[in-house]
């Protein structure tokens, strides 16, 4: 196993618990999950058991109060095996740090136990028709009507939106002019009256599930208003640094492990009466990619050590999420042809691969807003825009 600056006797006793659950419960069923389109209640639960959700939570959360870094090697092992069942732990420590830090605690409690014991999955919905990059730009209504806020319009390409209990959405309480300043969050129970969702056919992460959903004079307490009236985008995108990082990792750990299985492969296989490792153009190749993964791998994991430290890491996180995706985009590929026709059919996992990570090229957040955040961190807003 490689070792990073980054690892202490914990995490690496850790990553062995996930990457054994990871090769003996998760890698057989990942073709499997393609057709049932779900991540499976079982697994999850049994996840949740380990301990290998969201574990950087408090313990009075279900959490172990461990550090994000734990997360990181959670999300990167359990991708190796299966990059969808990966978005599960990413997920969780997205929704279960905007619920721990900005949600009342009350309904903390409700939830976030059910969540890091792996009973059910929490969403977030922020996409809308009108607007995708500029994420700011909402048209879902919500209106104050007593101890209540109705909620009227629709979100759209919402990870997991028919598999979660409950979402937090985002919606505009302001002013359209207001921008950022006129949206709040709310956690929506998935079975409130009203709700409804649809699934898209995608190319692929379909144990994830992409959709849309309607909120047709949806009712929700005031008591489940996240952070500040019409200050809730501000406040929680704050998190999303911190997710970006994982969605890094979870790139990064399926890309690894294409790499591991070609490099077995290039020793093994013969041409010419030679192992395919001993032509440059071969290896090379996959020299020059194994060089970026590792490298990227180090980005992700700084930027989740920063956030430990409580530094600033926006910057980092943002290189995180444009370049990893991309990179295990290439990787995989290569990969794919370097097993030649084999590699192009389903009897070998790098098309499912190739389908699967290409999709966090666009969700999260594309390449370009990435580098903007970056431009700005680096020249800062006014001189970036």
């Amino acid at each position: 196993m490689r070792r990073t600056i980054f690892d202490t006797e914990d995490l690496i006793a850790l990553r062995d618990v996930a990457r054994r659950f990871a090769t003996e419960r998760v890698a057989p069923g990942y073709r499997a999950r393609e057709t049932t389109k779900s991540f499976g209640a079982d697994l999850v639960r049994e996840m949740g058991a380990l301990g290998l959700i969201a574990p950087e939570l408090p313990e009075a959360y279900g959490g172990a109060g461990a550090s994000v870094l734990c997360s990181g090697v959670i999300v990167e092992e359990i991708a190796r095996a299966d990059f969808n069942v990966a978005y599960v732990p990413m997920l969780a420590s997205l929704t279960g740090q905007v619920l721990a830090k900005h949600a009342p605690p009350a309904l903390a409690q409700e939830w976030l136990p059910r969540l890091t014991a792996g009973e059910i999955v929490l969403s977030i919905a922020l996409t809308e028709p009108r607007g995708g990059s500029d994420a700011a730009n909402l048209g879902l209504r919500m209106e104050r009507d007593g101890d209540h806020f109705v909620l009227n319009g629709e979100k759209t390409s919402i990870s997991a939106a028919d598999q979660a209990a409950a979402c937090v959405v985002f919606a505009r309480t302001g002013r359209p002019e207001d921008r950022a300043r006129g949206i709040s969050a709310v956690l929506v129970p998935m079975d409130a009256p009203g709700v409804s969702t649809t699934r898209f056919t995608d190319m692929g992460e379909h144990a994830v599930g992409r959709g849309s959903i309607f909120f047709d004079d949806v009712r929700v307490p005031v008591e489940n208003l996240i952070g500040e009236e019409n200050r809730g985008f501000v406040q929680v995108m704050q998190g999303f640094d911190f997710s970006r990082a994982l969605i890094g990792l979870q790139c990064l750990g399926v890309a690894r492990q294409s790499l591991d299985e070609t490099w077995a492969h290039v020793r093994e296989r013969t041409a010419f009466g030679k192992p395919l490792a001993a032509f440059q153009g071969v290896s090379h190749q996959l020299a020059a990619l194994d060089t970026q993964v590792e490298a990227a791998r180090l980005l992700a994991m700084n930027a989740l050590w920063l956030k430990d430290q409580d530094l600033p890491h926006t910057a980092e996180a943002a290189m995180s999420k444009w370049w990893p995706p991309l990179l295990a985009f290439e990787t995989i590929h290569c990969c794919l042809l370097m097993h030649g026709h084999a590699g192009y059919s389903d009897a070998l996992p790098f098309e499912q691969r190739l389908r699967d990570v290409l999709g966090l090229q666009i969700g999260d957040g594309t390449a370009n807003i990435m580098k903007t955040i970056v431009a700005r961190e680096r020249a800062g807003r006014t001189a970036v825009g």
